[in-house]
């Protein structure tokens, strides 16, 4: 799994049959106190648990984001799989989502 904050959505009306229904948004891979990493590239991820712009979220990608019920068998290659609550690394607290809205 990944950390990525949501920075947008990605809006598509045309798509293939099988990706009818998805909702798709758009992230920038952080570290784990949810800074953007600035050299990486946005990823479009399927969400599968209902995230939000400005959250942070844990996202798979590659086979792995064809595993949830949402995306098993379509042809997706990154999926939202949990919305970050806290982040506790070393016995410190990277990453509070209470504390950042």
């Amino acid at each position: 799994m990944l950390i990525g904050k949501v920075i947008g959505t990605v809006v598509s009306t045309r798509k293939e049959e099988t990706l009818k229904g998805l909702k798709f948004l758009l992230l920038r891979p952080t570290d784990e106190a949810g800074k953007l990493k600035a050299k990486d590239d946005p990823v479009v991820a399927a969400d599968a648990v209902g995230a939000g712009v400005g959250e942070l979220v844990l996202y798979a990608t590659g086979s792995a984001s064809r595993q949830t019920h949402l995306t098993d068998e379509r042809p997706v290659d990154a999926v939202i799989m949990a919305i970050v609550d806290m982040i506790d690394k070393d016995g410190n607290i990277s990453y509070n989502k209470a504390e950042s809205e």
